[in-house]
Parts: C-alpha cells; sequence; structure tokens
C-alpha cells in the first residue's frame, strides 16, 4: 500500500464544507454516531491507556451510538451490549485554519494532532501513533470499502491512492473480539445521563470524556469486566489531565471562524505549548 499525503489530510480533517458532492463517514458498524465528527478514529486499549499515561487523556472523546432498540440513556436510546451502552474512544476534534488540496485556507474541524500548516500528524512516527492511523486505509481495502483518498481523487483530482495492495497488519476487528479491546461498554446508563446530550451536543466536559476513558482503560478484552481500583486511579487522572492540548483547544474554539484562517496560527497555539513537532514536505523528489 501507498499513498500521497502531502498538501491532503483528508482523513485527518472534515471537509465536507468543501465538496460538491455527498461524501460519506468512514463506518464501522450499522449503527449512527450521536455525534457529527468525522473519520473519528477508534482507539485499543492499551493506546488508549498510553495516551493517559502521557498525560494526554484530554485528547480523548469518547462515542456513543444510536440504536431504536437500545438501552436508555438520558433520554436517548443507545446501542449497548448486554443492557451497557457501547462506544469507542477516539481522538478529538477543534476548529483549525487548513488548506488541503489546494483550496484556500479556511477552518475546518481537525484532527487535535494535525499540524495546520503542514498538514502533517503531530505524533505521526511516535509511540503515540494510533495503529488505526498507521494502517490507513488498509482495512477499507481488505473489506472492498471506497476510502478517503479516493472521495479526494473523485472531489479534487490527483493520484492519492498510489497502490492497493493492504498491508498485512490491516486485519479489521470486529464481534466479539473487538469488545473490551476497541468497543467498550459503560457499566451504568444512569451515571452518563447527563453527559450523553453534551457529547451528543459537541458539549461534553472534560469529566465527561474522562468517565469514558477510565471505563475503556480498565475494561478487560473479550469481556465486560471493569477492573475497580485502575478505573478510579484513571478517571482521576483523565479528570485532572491538562496538557498543551486543552488550552490549545480552548484557544482554537474562540478564534474559529472570528479570525482570518492563517494556518500559521498553528506555531503561537500549539507548537508554543508545546506541542511535538512535523518535519515538513520533501520537496526535492
Amino acid at each position: 500500500m501507498e499513498v500521497d499525503c502531502a498538501g491532503c489530510a483528508g482523513c485527518c480533517i472534515d471537509w465536507r464544507p468543501l465538496a460538491t458532492g455527498d461524501i460519506d463517514h468512514e463506518r464501522r458498524g450499522p449503527y449512527e454516531p450521536l455525534d457529527d465528527e468525522y473519520n473519528l478514529v477508534p482507539l485499543h486499549r492499551e493506546e488508549i491507556r498510553e495516551f493517559v499515561d502521557a498525560g494526554l487523556a484530554d485528547a480523548l472523546v469518547p462515542r456513543l451510538f444510536a440504536s431504536e432498540d437500545g438501552i436508555d440513556a438520558g433520554g436517548v436510546s443507545m446501542a449497548a451490549i448486554d443492557g451497557r451502552p457501547a462506544f469507542f474512544v477516539g481522538l478529538r476534534s477543534v476548529p483549525k485554519p487548513v488548506a488541503p488540496f489546494g483550496h484556500d485556507p479556511t477552518w475546518l474541524s481537525s484532527c487535535v494532532f494535525l499540524d495546520p500548516e503542514t498538514l502533517q500528524c503531530r505524533i505521526h512516527d511516535t509511540e503515540r501513533y494510533p495503529e488505526t492511523c498507521g494502517t490507513y486505509p488498509g482495512e477499507n481495502l481488505v473489506l472492498d470499502v471506497e476510502t478517503e483518498c479516493e472521495r479526494v481523487e473523485s472531489e479534487h483530482g490527483g493520484n492519492r491512492l498510489l497502490d492497493d495492495e493492504p498491508p498485512a497488519e490491516a486485519t479489521p476487528n470486529f464481534g466479539p473480539a473487538a469488545v473490551g479491546e476497541t468497543v467498550f461498554a459503560h457499566p451504568d446508563p444512569d451515571r452518563i445521563g447527563d453527559a450523553v446530550g453534551r457529547l451528543r451536543d459537541g458539549e461534553s466536559t472534560q469529566r465527561d470524556r474522562a468517565e469514558f476513558v477510565a471505563v475503556a482503560a480498565a475494561s478487560s478484552p473479550g469481556t465486560l469486566e471493569i477492573e475497580s481500583s485502575y478505573y478510579e486511579r484513571t478517571r482521576e487522572r483523565a479528570t485532572s489531565a491538562e496538557s498543551w492540548v486543552s488550552s490549545a483547544i480552548a484557544e482554537w474554539r474562540q478564534r474559529a471562524n472570528a479570525d482570518v484562517a492563517d494556518p500559521g496560527l498553528g506555531v503561537t497555539i500549539e507548537a508554543d505549548r508545546g506541542a511535538p513537532p512535523t518535519p515538513g514536505w520533501d520537496t526535492s523528489r
């Protein structure tokens, strides 16, 4: 598999406002997410734990799913596993000034780790880089599902998917094997009732997100068991996490659509707060 990502970041931004056609979300499973985030990447349990250990729990957000035949939580019928609301944990998004596909800079919802100037991931080639990101669009190719690369090609031209042979490690993880690994189940619907509406509306608090992060981190692969002491420790750490991410998100939201869309703002808003740098693109080839 080979892809050309320079000037693209189609899998890291919500570029629907730049599309003339109706582009679909990346979907995993039959249920509709409560939120409207585009391309949320589900993290593995061990990856979630590593983000927490690195003090980056404030970069994580849960995704829940609507289901007519689900369980009620906060007045919302949600997909569930054995009576427990099911969820993913992924990376937060925030409006950033970006210029993908040769467009003029504009404010688009982007992954919190995307450098708006280089359109590269700040945690690429680090221990934090999610496996799903590293193998994308491998799972799509295995399942014969349209990739984000091909959607970008259709809308904006050029060649992004240069080789469609999926890597060996791109193995879809569905069904019971995903429980406690990438799909988690919250043990108490009543405890998350108020948080559900805020998550749906994109107004979740850090305490809301920490509750789900802690449940996911304390889960056991293949079961619905939650290790209570690990949950308590993780919830406390996730609730108090205060990396560069939190303050950067706050400023991005304050500036979005009010300031001129200048990708160079990433220097003062992210890099100066401690965000890792990106190498830029090799233009010599």
